[in-house]
């Protein structure tokens, strides 16, 4: 059964802002970016560091240019990534899949916006 959990109003939100919530044993951290709402677990699947609290930024995307000549790197805007303070996992901020492995992936909740206020969907 889904719980629908207040988290905060959205005027309480500036960009980048985020919110760890504890609902029922899961630790679930709510992010801000860019005017939109993420809410993701909190708990790294590597060690189980805080990753909700780590760098929220755009994808790197490297180029190979050849044997002994650096990756032409450039930022994926289309991409909002995390990553766990740590070691350095990093996750899709929307799909929370894990960026090199894709086999691995945090949970992620629905994130609704109601009065003004920010809510999560746990089931």
């Amino acid at each position: 059964m889904s719980e629908k959990v207040e988290v905060k109003p959205v005027a309480e939100f500036e960009d980048g802002d985020r919110e760890i919530l504890t609902v029922n044993g899961k630790s679930i951290g709510v992010i801000q970016y860019d005017g939109n709402f993420y809410a993701l677990s909190n708990t790294c699947l590597h060690d189980c560091g805080p990753v909700c609290t780590g760098r929220v930024h755009e994808k790197m995307d490297g180029e190979y240019t050849g044997t002994g000549k650096p990756l032409d790197w450039s930022h994926n805007e289309d991409e909002i990534v995390i990553s766990c303070p740590w070691h350095g996992w990093t996750y899709d901020l929307e799909t929370g899949e894990h960026l090199a492995t894709d086999d691995i992936q945090l949970p992620t909740y629905e994130v609704e916006i109601e009065d003004g206020d920010v809510y999560i969907i746990v089931e």
